[in-house]
Parts: C-alpha cells; sequence; structure tokens
C-alpha cells in the first residue's frame, strides 16, 4: 500500500506538526506533500529527514512571509499536485493507493477520489473562512477586511466543493466533527491527536497506556508557585485575558513561546504587563517538560479551541487545568477532578476560577489518568485501523 501525506506547510512546530510527525511514524516511507517550507523553522528541524515534495509556490522568494496574505492562490498550488501536474518533480498523486491529508486553515483537502482514497485528518475546517478568531487579527484594517471579503467568498465555494471530493474525515475532537457536519455537510469519525512529553531523557507517557510504571519524574515535583501557559504569541488564545487577569489579581505568570508574524500580540501584552508576568521565548523540550510540573495550573484559555494538545500535556505532568469552558477543552478536563471549567470569560472570571481552584485539592494521579486516554501509541493504532478498515472496503 503507497501512502502519501499532505499537509498545509512547514513553517512552525505546534499540535498540527506534532500529528503529523505520528502519521511520518507509522508510514516511515510516505513522502511529504506540502506548499511549502521554510527551512529556518522550528518545524523544517523536525521533518528534514523525511522526503519532502514541495508545490511551485515553495520556489518564489519569501514564500513563508507571502502565504497568508497569497491565499488566494491556493488552488492554483494544490492544483499542481493533481495526476496530470508534474510527474517530473514529483508531482503526481496518481501513483498512490492512499492520500493522509493533514488540514487546517490552507485548505489542504480534496486530493481523493477512487484512486488515491483520501482521508482528511482534519484539525478545523479554516478558522478565517467561517467566523472563527485566527491567530493574527488582520482584518481589523477596512482594505483587509474588503479583501478577506472578497477573496474569502471564493475560497470558501472552493473549500466546500474540496470536502465533498475527500472519501473519509477524521476530526481531531467532537468540536471539529461538528463543524465538518455544519459547514461541509459530511460526517467524520473522531480520533484525538497524540500528546506525549520530552523529559529530556525519555518520552513521559508517549507510548504507555497504563500507571503501573509511572515515571518517577512526574511526581518528583518542585515547589508550584506559578501559572502557566504554552502558546505561540498571538491573537485568539486568551493571552491577553491571563495578563490581564495576572495584572489584576498579582499571580506569577509564566508563558512559554515565541512571537509570531508582526509581533502585534507580544508588543500589546508586553507594554500592560508588570513584573509578575515572564514572556519565556522558545524553550526546549526538557525546560518545557520542568515548567508544566512546576506549574499550579496550567491556563487554557481561547475561546473556541478546535482540541488543545496543551493542556492535556500539562495534565500528563500531573498538572490541573483551568480552563474556559467552551471548545475542545470541554472533552479534555474534567471539572472538579482534573481541573477548573469557567464561563466567565473576562479576568474577573478567570481570577474567581483561580481562586476556586486554589481551594481545592485534585489528585495529579487523576490528570495523568485522563491524559493517558490521549497517547500517542492509541492514536497510531486508531489511525492505522481506521485507514486499513477503510482501504478493505474499498476493496
Amino acid at each position: 500500500m503507497k501512502v502519501a501525506i499532505i499537509h498545509d506547510y512547514i513553517k512552525e512546530f505546534g499540535g498540527a506538526e506534532r500529528v503529523l510527525g505520528a502519521l511520518c511514524e507509522i508510514y516511515p516511507d510516505a513522502p511529504i506533500y506540502t506548499a511549502f517550507v521554510d527551512k529556518n523553522s522550528t518545524a523544517y528541524k523536525h521533518f528534514k529527514h523525511k522526503k519532502i515534495i514541495t508545490s511551485w509556490f515553495n520556489f518564489l522568494p519569501f514564500a513563508s512571509k507571502l502565504a497568508s496574505p497569497l491565499r488566494f492562490l491556493t488552488p492554483l498550488i494544490w492544483r499542481s499536485f493533481s495526476a496530470k501536474g508534474g510527474p517530473a518533480l514529483g508531482w503526481n498523486l496518481s501513483q498512490y493507493d492512499v492520500i493522509i491529508s493533514s488540514a487546517s486553515w490552507y485548505i489542504t483537502k480534496g486530493f481523493g477520489g477512487s484512486k488515491p482514497i483520501e482521508i482528511c485528518y482534519c484539525h478545523t475546517p479554516p478558522r478565517w473562512l467561517y467566523g472563527y478568531n485566527t491567530s493574527v487579527n488582520f482584518q481589523k484594517y477596512a482594505i483587509v477586511r474588503a479583501y478577506a471579503l472578497i477573496v474569502g467568498h471564493f475560497l470558501r465555494l472552493y473549500d466546500f466543493k474540496r470536502a465533498q471530493k475527500v472519501n473519509y474525515f477524521i476530526a481531531n475532537s467532537k468540536e471539529v466533527q461538528n463543524r465538518i457536519k455544519k459547514f461541509y455537510r459530511k460526517d467524520a469519525s473522531v480520533i484525538y491527536p497524540p500528546v506525549s512529553i520530552w523529559d529530556g531523557r525519555k518520552s513521559i507517557y508517549s507510548q504507555s497506556s497504563n500507571l503501573k510504571n509511572p515515571p518517577s519524574t512526574v511526581y518528583n515535583q518542585p515547589s508550584r508557585d506559578y501559572y502557566f501557559i504554552v502558546s505561540r504569541i498571538v491573537g485568539a488564545k486568551g493571552l491577553d485575558l491571563a495578563v490581564n487577569a495576572a495584572v489584576k489579581a498579582g499571580f506569577k505568570l509564566k508563558i512559554a513561546g515565541s512571537p509570531t508574524g508582526y509581533y502585534f500580540e507580544y508588543n500589546k501584552l508586553k507594554d500592560k504587563s508588570r513584573s509578575n508576568i515572564e514572556f519565556l521565548g522558545q524553550v526546549s523540550d526538557e525546560d518545557l517538560a520542568k515548567l508544566y510540573k512546576g506549574a499550579k495550573a496550567f491556563l487554557a484559555l481561547a475561546k473556541d479551541e478546535d482540541f488543545g494538545i496543551t493542556p492535556v500535556e500539562a495534565m500528563l505532568s500531573g498538572t490541573p487545568v483551568i480552563a474556559f469552558n467552551g471548545g475542545g477543552y470541554k472533552e479534555t478536563v474534567i471539572d472538579g477532578k482534573t481541573g477548573i471549567l469557567f464561563n466567565d470569560y473576562s479576568a474577573d472570571g478567570l481570577v474567581a476560577a483561580i481562586k476556586k481552584f486554589e481551594s481545592m485539592k485534585l489528585n495529579s494521579k487523576d490528570c495523568i489518568e485522563q491524559a493517558l486516554k490521549f497517547s500517542k501509541k492509541r492514536f497510531k493504532a486508531e489511525i492505522e485501523n481506521f485507514v486499513k478498515s477503510k482501504v478493505s472496503a474499498k476493496g
């Protein structure tokens, strides 16, 4: 069975790229087809050993910076991978039996048919096309709103048409499953993404599915005196809510992650921050594991998160989560057992949730047990079984 994997682009290493990494482990011989590659990026470091086939867009100067403003070119970008497109450059998907598309905002879908079969792992229908908050709010400018209105109309039509060509959808959460049904009128199976933590010596629970021999590092907790967030410093992640609450209540807050885009959000947050708020930038996997384990609680504050891997990573470390009661968080955090879900999306609402949390006693073991439901071993087994069943059904 010849398999190809198609991914939006290789630029930033986030949740979608962790899924891509797990897919590459399941199908090590499968090449990655993608719109473009930023060879200076954190994502490229993870996949540079793979066979990567890019579209013509990759050959444009400053391709990674132009991808967003030139998003109207996405139909032409993906057309280059059609059965009639450039076989000499590897742009020929008809040679494969199965295509697994990893789709988010770049309309990376619609390559299937009778052969190859396409299985689309959908992180979400493109948020910017369907009215959801996005990481960079360029539409605050009138000229950009006009541009998005025109381009968005045609790309919504294109996105819907491409979705109809997908043989089978997999959603990363029930939240996204509902969006697929709403916007594409297609059914989807739910397979939660893989979660694991690297502590510098071994991957904590990356493969394990029980608690018989938990790593001792999970329980060797340093003094917990701060709240923690892991996120790219962009909009729509609830970082402004966390900073406003920390300024108001004076609790210690650490934020790991680097600013992206044009630094609008980062500069805004830095201006309003106080000495109790620390921006750590990009941290190593080993330091990240320590930060998770040392936190009082992890703050998950996006309003309509698609799934949310970082809260599960926190629970895998034995650290409870304080999350907004929306999106994928409702599927991972058990209110009152592995953390707190709160409804008042304001600085006062978050401060009240923190005060409630600090009056409770939560068990680290409960957090770990919940997180194990989202292990990489489980993800790989479910994906393999899904692909085999659909290929067998097609004969």
